[in-house]
């Protein structure tokens, strides 16, 4: 259970703010976790769903490049809810069992092909050590253009940022989905 109880009408929002509440059931279909809690800070809310939006839908990466990248943020960070929502999401847009097992394990990524394993090593030198060594950075501007590496280092921080949100507020995944063992 969470640790802010979630907000489940949109009557529970002051009317100045109910058009967060909108955005986000226009957006997600629904209101659901986990910004049923995020809702306690509407305006929060409201731009870090402009930012999910911007890096989950509107970057010039592709697909996959973009699932490895948040999938190797939410196991990094430990975060169980961003884990379960995307390892089903990586494997819609065909990202190998193998790579989703060396993220998962925090394995080696030498049996993978470069087109996997790049995004995977991006993410673990930025939320280990906090810095992209110079040869990464080359291969990664290489395949994916300076906007692309500007718009992968956004997406496995604002991963990262949300893995924090989700974490302190002890988000939990559904027990139906992929379950991250930390």
């Amino acid at each position: 259970m969470p640790r802010l109880p979630e907000i489940t009408s949109r009557d529970q929002l002051p009317e100045d703010e109910r058009h967060v509440w909108d955005y986000v059931e226009k957006s997600r279909g629904r209101v659901g976790l986990p910004y049923s809690v995020f809702l306690h800070h509407p305006e929060l809310a409201l731009r870090k769903l402009e930012v999910g939006h911007f890096v989950r839908f509107d970057t010039s990466l592709a697909r996959n490049v973009s699932e490895l990248a948040i999938c190797a943020a939410a196991r990094e960070m430990d975060c169980r809810f961003e884990w379960a929502m995307h390892a089903t999401a990586a494997e819609r847009v065909g990202i190998s069992e193998a790579a989703m097992r060396a993220i998962e394990t925090r394995g080696d990524l030498a049996g993978l092909s470069e087109e996997e394993a790049l995004p995977i090593r991006f993410a673990r030198l930025l939320l280990r050590g906090h810095r992209v060594d110079d040869a990464t950075y080359a291969e990664a501007v290489s395949k994916y253009g300076e906007r692309g590496v500007l718009e992968l280092t956004l997406t496995v921080g604002y991963y990262a940022m949300s893995a924090c949100w989700m974490n302190v507020m002890e988000i939990e995944p559904p027990a139906d989905r992929p379950q991250l063992p930390v």
